[in-house]
C-alpha cells in the first residue's frame, strides 16, 4: 500500500509522505521530564494526556501504523518594520490549517481505508491528536527535531505543517531521518528571550508564541521589552535555521494565503471591537487568542516599538471594558513616555 498512499497523498497537494510503526518513541522519558519540570507552562492538556501522548496505542487500539505528512507554508512574506507596525507568525497568514489540511486528509484516509479494508481503523490528526507527532515524523524520516524543538526537513526547511494518519492497517515503515544539526546553534543564539535553554531544550514559559498565544493572562513584566513587535506568534529560531534555504513553495497551503495579513497595522488592529475582530479573523488561527489576547499583544508591540501617533489609540484602550487590554495598554503608554521623555 505503500507507493499508493504516498502518490495520492501528492496529489492532494501534501508535500512530503513517509511511514513508521506505532511503537512508543524513544523521546518519552525526555517527554515526560519537560512536564515534570513545568517547562510546558499553563498548557494543563499537555500533562493530561501525557500517557496517551507516549503511546500511540492509548490513542488507537491495535495501532500498527503511522503515516506522516508534511504540507510546506513556505512563499514569499514581507515582515513589517517601523514604528506601528507588527508581525504576524508566517503560518498564521493562511486560513486555519486545521481545516485546509483536514479536507486533505480526510480524502487520504479514506483511500487508506479502500485500500485496506473495512477491518482497519484509522484516526486522522492535524496538530491535534495527543501524540509526540515531531518525533514520529523523524522516525518516520519526514525531517530531524532540530535545536529549537520543531522539525526540520532537507527539503522543506523549517516552513511545513505536519499531520498524521494512525492506522491498524500493517504498512512498512520508512528508514528514519537522523539530526543533521552540527554545531550550528544559529536558533539558540537568536532566541529574544533565550526560551532555548539549552540543544533541543525549550521552555515554553518564555517562548514569545507561547506568551502571545497560549497564555491567556497578564504577560509576564520581564519578557514584555523582548516581545519587540510580534503580536501573533514568532518565527526568529525558524528564520535563523540555514536549511530553509532549500525550501519550496508549498502546493497544499498555497492558494489559502491571508496576504492582508502582511501587513499589521497596530493602530488599525487596536481599533478593532468584537465584532471587527472575528469579522477580520474568521477561519483563521489568530481568532484562538480571542480579542482580549490579541490586542494585549498588540498593546505589548506598541509599548516597544510604537511612536506618538500610538499615544490617543492607547488612551483609548486603556479605557477598553477587558482588563487585561487596559493593563498592557497602560504599559504601553508608559514605554512610549519614557522612550520620548514625554510628560
Amino acid at each position: 500500500m505503500k507507493a499508493p498512499i504516498r502518490q495520492r497523498a501528492l496529489e492532494l497537494g501534501f508535500d512530503d509522505c513517509r511511514f513508521t510503526n506505532a511503537n512508543p518513541p524513544g523521546s518519552a522519558p525526555q517527554f515526560l521530564d519537560w512536564i515534570d519540570n513545568q517547562r510546558h507552562g499553563t498548557m494543563g492538556w499537555m500533562k493530561r494526556n501525557a500517557e496517551k501522548r507516549i503511546d500511540p496505542n492509548l490513542v488507537l487500539k491495535n495501532a500498527s501504523s503511522i503515516i506522516s505528512l508534511a504540507a510546506s507554508y513556505e512563499g514569499k512574506q514581507n515582515n513589517n518594520e517601523g514604528s506601528n507596525m507588527g508581525v504576524i507568525a508566517r503560518y498564521a497568514r493562511y486560513t486555519d490549517y486545521h481545516d485546509s489540511i483536514g479536507k486533505a486528509l480526510i480524502q487520504l484516509t479514506e483511500y487508506l481505508q479502500m485500500l485496506s479494508g473495512d477491518d482497519a481503523e484509522s484516526l486522522w490528526y492535524v496538530d491535534t491528536g495527543p501524540i509526540l507527532e515531531r518525533d514520529l515524523a523523524q522516525r518516520a524520516g519526514l525531517g530531524f527535531v532540530g535545536k529549537h524543538t520543531n522539525l526540520i526537513s532537507r527539503k522543506l526547511g523549517n516552513w511545513f505543517f505536519i499531520s498524521e494518519i494512525i492506522t491498524t492497517a500493517k504498512i512498512e515503515p520508512d528508514e528514519p531521518e537522523y539530526n543533521r544539526c552540527g554545531k550550528c546553534s544559529a536558533c539558540i543564539d537568536i532566541c529574544p528571550t533565550k526560551a532555548i535553554t539549552s540543544p533541543f531544550v525549550l521552555d515554553a514559559r518564555r517562548c514569545i508564541s507561547y506568551l502571545t498565544i497560549e497564555l491567556k493572562d497578564s504577560i509576564p513584566l520581564e519578557f514584555r521589552s523582548m516581545i519587540g513587535n510580534h503580536i501573533y506568534g514568532c518565527d526568529d529560531c525558524l528564520a535563523a535555521c540555514p536549511w530553509n534555504r532549500f525550501a519550496g513553495k508549498g502546493r497544499l497551503m498555497a492558494e489559502h494565503r491571508r496576504h492582508d495579513l502582511d501587513q499589521a497595522d497596530l493602530l488599525e488592529l487596536l481599533a478593532l471591537d468584537e465584532d471587527g475582530f472575528r469579522s477580520k479573523f474568521r477561519n483563521t488561527p489568530i481568532k484562538r487568542t480571542k480579542r482580549r489576547g490579541f490586542l494585549r499583544n498588540v498593546c505589548v508591540a506598541l509599548g516597544n516599538i510604537g511612536d506618538v501617533k500610538a499615544i490617543p489609540a492607547l488612551k483609548r484602550a486603556k479605557k477598553d471594558q477587558e482588563s487585561l487590554i487596559a493593563e498592557h495598554a497602560e504599559w504601553a503608554l508608559d514605554q512610549i513616555n519614557k522612550r520620548y521623555e514625554l510628560d
